[in-house]
Formats: structure tokens, C-alpha cells, sequence
């Protein structure tokens, strides 16, 4: 099957846009929009959908849409398109983030195993395999988030994932106390968004005591999972950046998505771990007493093998798309 003419590609668009709202968000916020313009597909993040509380800086929020616009060129590559990117063409949010152009690519044909990843990926809490990543493989992945200028930094040092274990666990401590992170988050967890497209549903939460040693900052979920007592393992990646502004969170999320996608493919789980970033006591310390850097991290990965026999997750839901594609 060949590249679709241009007067076909509106609905081909459509369908990258599709692609792209698939994309991990956090809390699953899906805090973006799109706009189609002829072959120019426009990213903008969507302020009503930041987490004001947890997030005030929107860099969260800047995160997930580059996660969207990864997973955006991914699709349209995927089904034969060629791209052109141009980020944050107007500066810092409200403009757009980012403008994708894309072209019939001659002799442009589907790649029907990366949408399938794209549409197969999930956000698997349930307790990984005492299985370990091999450094080689978490090398390669940590490889694939370079052409965004973003470092993904393995840490397989003892003291240091014990040091981000305390950290984890400070930042969890330091939000439960704050009543309004408490309510911005119930918000988001089936409570008063109970039925909406959006959010963290109970059916894809597991009992907070199998999600490993790391405290988790979701409710007890009714997701079986009949392995939390194997002893977990798993990898951890930073990704870090040298700038801290929005063109860095962009990036970050372009890296996450790209890392993500690419452990999936080799039947990889991710969990993301923003909590102790949005923390700026335990932000700074895993910038300078674990990574020993000027690099700024941005979020945390864990990485890990889920069992083969465990069954597939649902799909959290996604909003449809006549409320993400706007005139």
C-alpha cells in the first residue's frame, strides 16, 4: 500500500492524530490539542488540563505533549509519510509547541509493527519479574533519547538507587501532607472524573503493595495481580537535560516516548516517576548527590519484565477525537 495523495491526507492526519493521543500522559491528563492545516499538524498544550497544584510551572504538562509528538511522527512515518519538525516555532506556551509537516514520501509504504506498539503500549504498574535488564540492552535504550539532545542516565550504582528510593519515598511523604496535592490527584483517579475519557481508572491500578518497593502515590486499584509476591526487579533511567525551560520539556517528552516505544517493542514494561521531580527538595538532590551533575533531571523511568502469562492491560481511555482536533 502506497503513501496516500495529498487530497487524501486530512483523514490520514486525522488518523496520526489518533495515534498521537495514545501517548502517556501524567495522571493520563492528555493535556493537548491539534490543529490540522492543510499538510501542517499543530501541537499546542491545553491549560485547562495542567495539574495547577502539583505542576504550577506546566513542565508536566509540556512533558506529556512531547510524548504526543513523538508518538505523532512515529504514526505518520509509520504510514508513509515524511515529516518535518519545527519546535516551539512561537516560544514558550500559549503558541504552539510544535508544527509537524509531512508529505506523501515516494514509495512510502505502512510499518504495520510500530503502529502496533503504538497501539499496544501501556502503563503496567502491577510488580515486574526478578528478571533483570541487561546493561546492554538498558544502554541501547538510553541511546535512542540522544537525537533529542536529552541524556537517559542508567542507575545501576546500589547507593544510588538506594538513594533514590529515599527520595521517592521523601517526595511521596511531603505531597501526601499537602491537602491540595491530595485533591488535585483524587481528582484525576475515577472519583469526581468517574465515566470521562481521561484520567487514572481503578481497573488499571493494582493493590499499592505489589508495585514494588517504591510507595505509590495511586489508591488501591481492583487490577489482579496474582505475582505480587515474586520479588520484583527493575531498571531505572533519569532523564536529564541541560536547560530547564520549556524547549527542554519538550524534549524530555520526545525521549521518554522514544525510550518507551523502544522497550515495548522488545516486550519491555516502563513506569514513569515524576513524583520526586515535582518535588524541588528531592529535584535537587537527585541532581546533585545522586547524578553529580549540571545536567537537570526531568523524570525518572522504571524499566522492567512483566510475566509472559500475565494478561494484557485495557486501554486506559482516551478522549475522542472531536474534542483533541480544534479549528
Amino acid at each position: 500500500m502506497s503513501a496516500p495523495p495529498v487530497s487524501g491526507l486530512t483523514s490520514t492526519l486525522h488518523k496520526v492524530v489518533e495515534l498521537a493521543s495514545l501517548a502517556p500522559s501524567v495522571h493520563n491528563t492528555q493535556p493537548w490539542w491539534w490543529r490540522v492545516r492543510q499538510n501542517v499538524l499543530e501541537l499546542h498544550a491545553d491549560p485547562d488540563r495542567q495539574l495547577l497544584v502539583a505542576d504550577p510551572e506546566g513542565r508536566n504538562m509540556v512533558i506529556s505533549c512531547g510524548a504526543a509528538l513523538h508518538q505523532a511522527e512515529v504514526a505518520a512515518t509509520s504510514l508513509g509519510l515524511r515529516t518535518e519538525i519545527e519546535r516551539l516555532p512561537e516560544g514558550d506556551p500559549p503558541g504552539p509547541l510544535a508544527r509537524i509537516t509531512v508529505h506523501p514520501a515516494p514509495q512510502g509504504t505502512p510499518d504495520e509493527d510500530r503502529l502496533r506498539v503504538i497501539e499496544e503500549r501501556r502503563t503496567d504498574r502491577r510488580r515486574f519479574t526478578s528478571w533483570p535488564v541487561p546493561p546492554t540492552r538498558l544502554a541501547a535504550l538510553g541511546r535512542l533519547a540522544t537525537p533529542y539532545g536529552v541524556r537517559a542516565i542508567p542507575l545501576d550504582d546500589v547507593s544510588d538507587r538506594y538513594r533514590v528510593e529515599l527520595l521517592v519515598s521523601r517526595a511521596h511523604a511531603l505531597q501526601a501532607r499537602d491537602p491540595r496535592v491530595r485533591a488535585e490527584l483524587e481528582s484525576w483517579v475515577d472519583g469526581k472524573r468517574l465515566g470521562q475519557p481521561d484520567g487514572v481508572h481503578l481497573d488499571v491500578l493494582p493493590p499499592s503493595q505489589s508495585s514494588g518497593d517504591l510507595p505509590s502515590r495511586f489508591p488501591d486499584g481492583t487490577l489482579e495481580d496474582v505475582d505480587r509476591d515474586l520479588g520484583g526487579s527493575d531498571a531505572l533511567l533519569v532523564i536529564a537535560t541541560m536547560g530547564d525551560d520549556a524547549r527542554s520539556w519538550l524534549a524530555t517528552g520526545e525521549a521518554m516516548a522514544a525510550v518507551w516505544l523502544g522497550a515495548a517493542a522488545d516486550g519491555l514494561s516502563v513506569v514513569p516517576l515524576s513524583q520526586p521531580l515535582e518535588v524541588p527538595e528531592t529535584r535537587l538532590a537527585l541532581q546533585h548527590d545522586v547524578l553529580e551533575t549540571v545536567a537537570v533531571p526531568q523524570l525518572l523511568l522504571r524499566i522492567g519484565w512483566q510475566p509472559i502469562s500475565r494478561s494484557t492491560l485495557p486501554r486506559s481511555p482516551r478522549r475522542p477525537l472531536e474534542e483533541v482536533l480544534r479549528p
